[in-house]
């Protein structure tokens, strides 16, 4: 059985059997959990099920967050992106923007979403995987075979370092989903599995030391505009790393250097509400906005 504590652990195992990292996740986690592989393939349909679903109400025209402070802009790129004809990015990826912001607003929303790895990224992995399926014909089982492999990789960044922004600030969160997502747009793509982990080594430092500073302590502002940043890196470290450009420093080193990073980040920068832009005089308002006036030592 693996043990998910190293990438490298996977890679080595999924190229002693010449198998793809999805089939070997999959087979390995029927077995962990007593499950049959049919039944927990299942449930990782369901889970792209409801990726599909939240995109659909978080592209509502009245879709607003709860707070009030956000709303529509899944609504808004997707309008953007058919009226421009894909603006500055091109039609495919401004409606993988349109998609992130999507979900984000849905789950601001208080609707039905996958934390992958939570909440605060929700919008990353189906940003990307929905477009592939729904824009570039990639067929639902690839899709969701995929998954097992952005599983997997996410369960060495729980092991090795943190997902939690409250731990490790937005890296850990935005950055584990950007690789994640990577990995399996890779394998999606007919990558090795070394590739895999160089293009989620690659999203990993592309946003080391992205701190977490949730105006109001919400997970609005700014962190459904973050998702937009994270597919973008996602798919430009999947690209490079099919390209054949390597990450110089290996994944699990870089996974490593996160949770060193995100350890050192002061307590104001993790999701805190302390620092950063929730600390800037807008943050402030936008608070008071919501919660009113706080008393002093409040």
């Amino acid at each position: 059985m693996l043990t998910y504590q190293s990438i490298a652990e996977l890679i080595e195992a999924a190229e002693k059997e010449g198998e793809k990292l999805s089939r070997l996740v999959l087979r390995d986690q029927a077995e962990q959990m007593e499950l049959s592989e049919e039944e927990l393939y299942k449930r990782m349909e369901e889970s792209f099920d409801v990726m599909c679903e939240a995109v659909r109400k978080g592209q509502d025209k009245n879709q607003r967050s709860t707070s009030g402070l956000t709303g529509g802009e899944g609504y808004k790129m997707k309008r953007y992106s058919e009226e421009t004809d894909g603006g500055l990015s091109g039609s495919f990826m401004t409606r993988a923007m349109s998609r992130a912001l999507a979900v984000s607003g849905c789950n601001a929303s208080m609707g039905r979403i996958v934390a992958t790895p939570t909440a605060g990224s929700c919008g990353i992995m189906p940003g990307c995987l929905v477009s592939l399926y729904e824009d570039r014909g990639f067929s639902k089982k690839e899709i969701v075979m995929s998954m097992f492999t952005a599983a997997a990789f996410g369960m060495v960044i729980a092991h090795r370092a943190c997902i939690a922004g409250a731990q490790g600030g937005c890296q850990a969160e935005c950055g584990s989903a950007s690789g994640m997502v990577a990995a399996s747009m890779v394998e999606l793509s007919g990558g090795t599995p070394k590739q895999c982990a160089d293009a989620c080594a690659i999203a990993i430092g592309n946003q080391l030391g992205l701190v977490c500073d949730p105006v109001a302590g919400l997970v609005e502002i700014p962190c459904i505009k973050r998702n937009v940043s994270g597919i973008m890196i996602a798919f430009s470290a999947a690209d490079m790393a099919l390209s054949g450009i390597a990450s110089e420093i290996p994944v699990d080193e870089c996974i490593d250097s996160m949770g060193e990073v995100g350890r050192s980040l002061p307590a104001s920068l993790r999701e805190t509400a302390l620092g950063g832009l929730a600390s800037t005089p807008t943050g402030i308002r936008l608070k008071e906005q919501v919660f009113g006036k706080q008393e002093a030592g409040n």
